[in-house]
């Protein structure tokens, strides 16, 4: 069921959160904070439909509890991840090249941008979240997609973070648990999880939410996620290259060159 007032709620929700994460960001001078609140976007998202529907409808809870999952995990994650180490490289060169007065420029070009990316991806819990049809075999199987995305994105990013805790690990490469498969697990997670939600949605008649996890898709493969991230990792560390030989980079699949721990 798609509802474009509830719809526009979410707009209005998201719009106002990320205005208020912009102020902080020019209080604290780092924009960086975007990346902790981004999940945390789609648990008001989730929130503001669930609203809409009275609560009543036979997916608002659990969809609402799996966003929420999700979300605060996440979002914990990466605030673990970046605290204390000041705005990241990528950031800063986006500030550089939108000097002068990027703080103003950064309204729109870091936080409307990430509140408007979450509303399109949002699609499938706002179809999900008013469909008043019964719950089916179709939620089922999201759910376990849901679960098999959580399991990936959540071990590999624990797995990361014991490895680079060990010092005698420092310069090498993280191709051990999931990372043996592929080389970012944590956005094959995301990718599978958000397509387990859209399962869900579908199953209930809406179909309509593709737009969702294709958008999440590409911004994960083609755009922030593993292009971005691969960029220049090779000039970095050059022991990646032989990484990237042997490991796919988003799929998981068996090393080509056999196991190299």
């Amino acid at each position: 069921m798609f509802s474009l007032h509830a719809y526009l709620q979410g707009l209005g929700v998201v719009g106002a959160a990320a205005a208020l994460i912009w102020v902080l960001s020019i209080l604290r001078s780092n924009v960086a904070i975007v990346d902790s609140l981004w999940s945390l976007l789609f648990l008001l998202l989730a929130g503001t439909y669930a609203g809409a529907s009275g609560w009543s409808t036979p997916r608002a809870v659990p969809v609402s509890i799996l966003v929420a999952l999700w979300a605060v995990r996440l979002s914990g994650y990466i605030t673990w991840r970046n605290w204390g180490h000041g705005e990241d490289r990528r950031y800063q060169a986006i500030r550089a090249r939108n000097e002068p007065h990027f703080a103003l420029k950064s309204l729109w070009l870091v936080f409307g941008l990430q509140a408007m990316l979450a509303w399109v991806i949002s699609l499938p819990l706002l179809g999900a979240i008013l469909s008043p049809s019964p719950l089916g075999i179709a939620d089922a199987a999201g759910a376990a997609l849901w679960l098999v995305g959580l399991a990936f994105e959540a071990g590999g990013d624990w797995q990361l973070a014991r490895f680079k805790a060990v010092p005698d690990n420092r310069g090498k490469v993280m191709d051990r648990g999931f990372w043996r498969w592929t080389r970012h697990p944590n956005y094959f997670g995301d990718f599978t999880l958000w397509w387990g939600f859209y399962l869900i949605a579908a199953g209930a008649g809406a179909w309509w939410s593709l737009p969702g996890p294709l958008l999440m898709s590409v911004l994960l493969m083609r755009v922030s996620g593993v292009t971005l991230l691969e960029k220049d990792i090779g000039e970095r560390r050059p022991k990646y290259v032989d990484y990237v030989r042997r490991t796919n980079a988003f799929f998981p699949g068996p090393s080509r060159r056999g196991d190299r721990r």
